[in-house]
C-alpha cells in the first residue's frame, strides 16, 4: 500500500498541466500547419519542391538523401514521410535496414517493444513478393518524465475525483495503478517513429514515419 501511495504522491506532485508532448522530426514538433512545418524545415537547409502540384523538400537526412512530405489531418501535421531518394539492391536494403535499427537500439531517447533485426539468410525479395511479408521496425519517443506524469494525472481526473486520488483505498489505488499504466502505455504509442522497406521492380528503399498520433484521424469525420 505504501508503494501506490507513493505513486500517486509522484503523479500528484504538481498541480499545473502540462500541453501534450507530440512527436518531434529534427527538434521540430509534428504539429501546426502544413504552411509552417515547410518553413521551419527549409530552415533546417531543406530545399522546397513541387512537381506537378505535388509538394515536398529535399535534402540529407541521417547520411542519406531523401524526399521529406507533410502529412495534415484537418489542417493539422499529423506526420512526417521520409523517403530514400536513391533505390538500392536486396543486399544493401538489408544492411540499412539492420544499421537503423541498431541506430535506434542505441538511441536514449527511444523505447520498444520488439526486435526487428533482419537475419543474414533472409531472402526478403521472395518474402515480399510470395508471402507478402512487410519488413518494418516501431519506436516510441520517450517523454520527459514530469510532462508524462501530468498527462496521466489530466487522465485520470476523467474519471476519479481529486478526493478519490488523494485518498485512494487500497482497492481503488490498485485499480487507478492499473489504470495509469494504461494510460502511460498509450501515451507512448502516442510518439511513434516507424519504418519500412519500401520495393519498386525490384529495387528497395526505406520510407520513414514520423506520427502525431494526437492529430492522427480517429473517426470523428465519420
Amino acid at each position: 500500500m505504501k508503494y501506490l501511495i507513493t505513486v500517486f504522491a509522484l503523479v500528484l506532485a504538481t498541480m499545473t498541466f502540462a500541453q501534450k508532448d507530440v512527436t518531434k522530426f529534427l527538434g521540430i514538433p509534428v504539429d501546426g500547419t502544413k504552411a509552417e512545418m515547410m518553413q521551419k524545415l527549409k530552415a533546417k537547409g531543406f530545399t522546397y519542391k513541387n512537381v506537378l502540384g505535388n509538394e515536398f523538400l529535399e535534402g540529407e537526412f541521417n547520411g542519406n538523401q531523401v524526399r521529406v512530405y507533410v502529412i495534415t489531418n484537418n489542417n493539422k501535421v499529423c506526420r512526417i514521410m521520409i523517403c530514400d531518394d536513391n533505390e538500392v539492391d536486396e543486399s544493401a536494403i538489408k544492411i540499412r535496414f539492420n544499421k537503423l535499427v541498431s541506430q535506434f537500439e542505441n538511441n536514449k531517447r527511444y523505447v520498444t517493444m520488439g526486435s526487428y533485426t533482419i537475419p543474414d539468410n533472409e531472402d526478403i525479395s521472395y518474402n515480399m513478393s510470395v508471402e507478402s511479408k512487410r519488413y518494418e521496425a516501431a519506436y516510441y519517443q520517450k517523454t520527459d518524465t514530469l510532462v508524462l506524469q501530468n498527462q496521466i494525472r489530466e487522465e485520470l481526473l476523467t474519471k476519479y475525483t481529486k478526493e478519490q486520488m488523494e485518498n485512494p483505498t487500497e482497492e481503488l489505488a490498485r485499480e487507478m495503478l492499473s489504470e495509469m499504466l494504461k494510460i502511460g502505455y498509450e501515451i507512448f504509442r502516442k510518439k511513434v517513429v516507424w519504418f519500412m522497406i519500401s520495393e519498386r521492380y525490384g529495387k528497395y528503399s526505406i520510407t520513414m514515419y514520423y506520427d502525431n498520433e494526437y492529430n492522427r484521424a480517429n473517426g470523428d469525420d465519420l
